[in-house]
């Protein structure tokens, strides 16, 4: 995930040099929802790891 999220914030700057500005904020949006749903995703695999690593 943190792939796609690094291809829109690469997408949002290859259209920013472009000159189009409502794909540019579309993109930096879109990177933006995928890293907090990565980090997200990592905070609750860190609970739930640490949860059954002390049962």
């Amino acid at each position: 995930m943190m792939r796609w999220a690094f291809a829109f914030v690469v997408a949002a700057l290859l259209v920013a040099l472009l000159g189009v500005s409502d794909s540019v904020s579309t993109f930096g949006e879109i990177a933006k929802v995928l890293f907090w749903v990565l980090i997200i995703g990592f905070v609750f695999s860190m609970v739930v790891h640490f949860s059954k690593s002390r049962a």
